[in-house]
Parts: C-alpha cells; sequence; structure tokens
C-alpha cells in the first residue's frame, strides 16, 4: 500500500474511525494498532510478517533480561548475541547474493567453479528499517537511555508502527516508548498534520514524480543519446527528484503519525544548503546520520583517537552507510566518495559552515555538486553505466535540449526554492487565527481538494518510493 493511493487513504481512514470508537481504552488503541500494522505489512508480502515478528522478539527479550543481569561481561555478551541475530538475518536477505556473486567472480577466476549457490533472495520490504529499531532498542537499554519495555504489544508497536515502518524516519525507542505510556494530552495538531501531508504529496506527486518521467529516467536509460545539458540537467533533476521524493515521505509518515497522537523527528533539513559534507550529512536523512554516528561511529572510536583513526572510523561509516543502500558496488563506491569527502574536508569542515558571503555561496555550490555527482552513482543501474554516464557527459556535445525543457527546469528551481522556505511553515500556517477557528470538518474539506487537485496535477499512476528498495 503505497501512501498517495487510494486505497492507503481508505486504510487510513478506516483505522482512524476505529481508533475514535475505541475512545479512551489506551492498552485496547495500542493493540488495535499494532493490528493495523501488521495488515498494512502483510499487503506487500504476508510471510515476512513473520520475520518482523521474529526481529521484535528478539529485542524484546534481550531488552527484558538485561537490566536484571549484573555482571559486565555477560551483559555485554547478551547485547553482542541480539545485535548478531538482527544483522545476521539482515545480512542473508539483503547481502547473501551479493557476497555469493563476488566469491563465486574470484573462485572463477582462479579455476575453482562456483561454490557458493545463488538462492535469489526476496528482499522484505522495511527490513532495514526495523533492523536499526531493534538494534537501537538493545543499545539504549544497555546504556541506560531507555527503560526496558515489559509490554510486549509496546515493542511490537515500536517495530511495526505503520507510518514509519517502510522508510522511515528512524525514531529512537527513547523518543517513542515514552509515547506508549499514556496517551498525550494535547489534541494532535490536525491543521499542521494535513500541512505536513499536503506538501509531502506535492513533493512526491508532483515534483518527483514529474523530474522521473520526464527527464531523469529517459536520461539514465540511454545517457549516450543525449547531449551534455541534458545530461548534466538529468543529475540536479535526480537530485532534486530524491529529495523532494524522501522528504516528501517522511513529511507524510510525520502527518500521519501526529494525526495518530504521536511524535516522529524531523529528516531533513535544507540539505542543498550546506556548506560542507559534515553539515550535508546532518540535514540529509538525519535519522540514519545520528543512527550511524551514535551507533557506529562514535563505539568505533569517533574522533577521540587520533587524526588516523578518525579518518579509517568515517570511512568504515560511510562504506557501510553505502553497503545499507545496497548490495551493490555503486552503493559501495557511493559511501567511499562521501567518506573519502569527509575525510580531505575535516580540517576545513567549520570553517566552511562558519564562512559568510560570497565564499559561503562558493561553499555551498561545490558541496551541491559534489552531492549530485555521487548521486549518479547512487542512481545508476550499475557500475558500468555509471561510467557510460561519465563518458557521455564529459565530450562537449551539442545538441537541442531532447528532455530539459521549461517545465523541468521550472520544477528543478521549485525543489531548491523548497530548501529557502521555513522548516516550521506548516506550523507557522496552522497558527493563523482563521485556521486555528476552523473545524476539524473544514480542514479535513480543505486538505481533501488539496489532495485532488494534486491527484490530478499529478502523472497517471504512482512510482514507488525510491527507499523502498533499501
Amino acid at each position: 500500500m503505497l501512501f498517495p493511493t487510494l486505497n492507503f487513504a481508505l486504510f487510513f481512514i478506516a483505522v482512524a474511525v476505529i481508533l475514535a470508537l475505541i475512545g479512551g481504552l489506551w492498552e485496547l488503541k495500542k493493540i488495535f494498532l499494532v493490528a493495523a500494522s501488521y495488515v498494512f505489512y502483510a499487503c506487500w508480502n504476508w510471510h515476512f510478517c513473520f520475520l518482523l515478528l521474529f526481529s521484535t522478539t528478539v529485542s524484546y527479550s534481550v531488552g527484558l533480561f538485561l537490566p536484571e543481569e549484573d555482571s559486565p561481561r555477560l551483559r555485554k555478551w547478551m547485547v553482542g548475541g541480539g545485535i548478531a541475530v538482527q544483522l545476521l538475518v539482515l545480512a542473508f536477505f539483503k547481502y547473501y547474493d551479493f557476497f555469493a556473486t563476488s566469491l563465486n567472480k574470484v573462485t572463477r577466476d582462479i579455476g575453482w567453479g562456483e561454490p557458493v549457490p545463488l538462492i535469489e533472495i526476496l528482499l522484505p520490504v522495511a527490513i532495514s528499517f526495523f533492523t536499526f529499531h531493534g538494534i537501537s532498542y538493545i543499545v539504549d537499554v544497555y546504556r541506560g537511555k531507555v527503560t526496558r519495555c515489559r509490554r510486549f504489544t509496546d515493542m511490537m508497536l515500536y517495530m511495526s508502527f505503520f507510518p514509519q515502518l517502510v522508510a522511515g524516519p528512524i525514531v529512537r525507542s527513547s523518543k517513542f516508548l515514552p509515547q506508549l505510556e499514556r496517551p498525550s494530552s494535547n489534541p494532535p495538531a490536525m491543521a499542521a498534520a494535513l500541512l505536513m501531508i499536503a506538501g509531502g504529496l506535492f513533493k512526491k506527486v508532483i515534483l518527483a514524480s514529474y523530474l522521473g518521467t520526464q527527464l531523469v529516467d529517459p536520461v539514465f536509460a540511454d545517457p549516450a543519446s543525449f547531449s551534455t545539458l541534458d545530461l548534466v540537467f538529468a543529475l540536479y533533476g535526480f537530485a532534486v527528484q530524491i529529495f523532494c521524493d524522501f522528504s516528501g515521505y517522511t513529511d507524510i509518515a510525520i502527518g500521519l503519525a501526529a494525526l495518530l497522537g504521536f511524535a516522529f523527528p524531523q529528516n531533513f533539513n535544507q540539505p542543498y544548503r550546506s556548506a560542507s559534507l559534515r553539515d550535508f550529512w546532518r540535514r540529509w536523512h538525519m535519522t540514519l546520520s545520528f543512527w550511524l554516528r551514535d551507533y557506529l561511529y562514535i563505539p568505533l572510536g569517533g574522533s577521540h583517537r587520533g587524526s588516523v583513526r578518525t579518518s579509517a572510523n568515517l570511512l568504515i561509516t560511510m562504506l557501510l552507510g553505502g553497503l545499507w543502500h545496497g548490495a551493490a558496488m555503486k552503493f559501495v563506491m557511493w559511501g567511499a566518495l562521501h567518506g573519502g569527502g569527509l575525510v580531505l574536508e575535516r580540517p576545513f569542515s567549520e570553517r566552511l559552515e562558519n564562512t559568510r558571503g560570497l565564499f559561503r555561496v562558493m561553499a555551498v555550490l561545490l558541496t551541491f555538486h559534489f552531492v549530485c555527482l555521487t548521486w549518479l552513482f547512487f542512481h545508476a543501474e550499475d557500475m558500468e553505466s555509471v561510467w557510460l554516464y561519465l563518458q557521455s557527459i564529459t565530450p562537449l556535445k551539442p545538441g537541442s535540449f531532447a528532455q530539459v525543457t521549461p517545465f523541468t527546469l521550472g520544477l528543478i528551481a521549485i525543489g531548491i526554492g523548497l530548501h529557502f522556505v521555513s522548516r516550521n511553515m506548516p506550523e507557522r500556517i496552522a497558527a493563523f487565527p482563521v485556521v486555528q477557528r476552523a473545524p476539524d470538518w473544514a480542514l479535513a474539506l480543505a486538505f481533501g481538494i488539496c489532495v485532488l487537485m494534486i491527484d490530478a496535477a499529478g502523472p497517471s499512476g504512482v512510482a514507488p518510493f525510491i527507499y523502498f528498495q533499501f
């Protein structure tokens, strides 16, 4: 069930109505939300509901017994065991075929044949995200940052809550589980939530979808057939497309959660205004960036063991971050480029971020173009496609704008322009007196009209969100 579809709209309305009928029975509401979340996940493939339940059980069990164990050594073994189980499940489904193919290539080259069979495993939707939730819960209980979850249904809801299940944002247990203790005393900010959802739909259905179908996908499919300017603007187009696609999804997720009474963290903060790569990763997919920082980079030693060790930690973190996005060499290269860029700019990053005027403009443009170049590795089908694109773009090829049109240029300009809109714009609009005085039915009617207009203006069909594949 994709968010911008009639099926999901009917599903969410049914969930909201049943929750309203349940009334003040908070425990029953949580049980119903668990059931609804599993129904949502089952719509993709019901078999993987058992995998989600297994992952939940592992994290819950470790967290349940960990605080009662006095032996530091045994506590570490319990944490290590729980994390290992989660990672082994993730590695099997997501990386088995990748490593088997790579190993078979090596053994084939030295004449040993192909000893490792390929299984062609179906990748479960959302496995990376609920694995990250499970690991962060185990580690946070071990570090004392969150109280262990005593109710299994609470853990099930944390791991499966449908607004964020498929593609985030990654919500820490220390932020989510306390919200399950008692219902929020503040009613949901309906106007702000609806504005978030409408803005996310606009970014996804209009900006991302049109850029994908009318510029990015045709150029990337056959780069040798297009002019240099087409190739350049297709890179810009994909930079805007992936931002609008992913931030649009998280805006919808945050708005849906708010309507149900839950607060989610922000996931984007005007990333293409970054003056350094370090600043970019503090603004792009923030919940993943902070997760990698807190659960990988800092445990590796962070920046406290000398410059060489810090550089190695940055490279390892970004390489694994790239590999997390996909089991392919193009993602490894993408992570390596970002890791290498972070290492090279580290002595100057603070100066870059604090610069003003023309020098800041130059730093922002340099960072943006580096990010755009690395998006080539992210979007291309494989490494051969990357080299073909680079070979096609290098010679200054003349030609008419076969794909770049005033319409697509306008979409790119709007996508970049969104980086200059206040991040709390929905809250500011919702604070207008005329909006605050409007009854809920009027807000819902205005939202429905807005959604119909977005749907009518968008292309036919709904493309999956880009991050669903991760």
